[in-house]
């Protein structure tokens, strides 16, 4: 009688079957691996691997209208003119620094023309005209800035004078404007674009 069949031993033969059955499952699984490991299934050449569908997939260039050089011109109420001073109250003597802040408020990059050659700085004195930076002017050139959504750009800062303008009238020696804790107030003009406020300070 063959052992192969009929297993012998001291245990009982379904032991022996459950022995061979775990031996020639493990001996499966080592012949499973190893063909796998010789086949490697899913590796081909790199050069036979499909390309992508240009259809399918998201462009990584940028938007046209919010590449720089590109943007769009910004539009009315899209900019916001801010008049700013580098103090509320200045003593005696002291020229105030003037300036202004540029603020994109849309969504979208775009671009103003800023330069000085169209820009207007107005300081007033209830309903009296004191002075206007365009009263005055040097020939400028202009410049176009580009606005970035919700990034402020700041004006490079000058001193006002303490001094009365009127067009046209580029006297050196013109008369001082009151002081002794008297408030003045400065808007900014920058092309078509105006600040919606003033800006208050006192000269004292």
């Amino acid at each position: 009688m063959s052992t192969l069949r009929h297993p012998v031993g001291p245990q009982p033969p379904e032991v022996y079957w459950r022995r061979r059955l775990v031996v020639g499952l493990g001996l499966l699984a080592v012949i499973v691996i190893i063909v796998l490991i010789i086949v490697r299934p899913g590796a081909g050449d790199p050069g036979e691997q499909p390309s992508p569908d240009p259809q399918s997939t998201e462009s990584a260039a940028p938007d046209d209208e919010g590449a720089e050089g590109e943007a769009a011109a910004c539009t009315a109420g899209q900019v916001e003119v801010t008049p700013v001073t580098d103090a509320s109250s200045y003593p005696a003597g002291q020229q105030p620094l003037l300036s202004f802040t540029l603020l994109n408020t849309g969504s979208a990059p775009c671009t103003i023309q800023a330069g000085p050659d169209v820009q207007e700085y107005l300081i007033m004195s209830g309903s009296d005209r004191i002075w206007a930076s365009t009263d005055c002017q040097d020939p400028a050139l202009p410049a176009t800035v580009l606005l970035e959504p919700g990034v402020a750009l700041d004006s490079t800062p000058f001193p006002w004078s303490r001094t009365r303008s009127t067009p046209g009238d580029c006297d050196a020696a013109r008369p001082d404007v009151i002081a002794g804790g008297a408030t003045y107030r400065l808007s900014v003009t920058v092309g078509e674009f105006a600040s919606e406020g003033d800006r208050p300070f006192i000269l004292n």
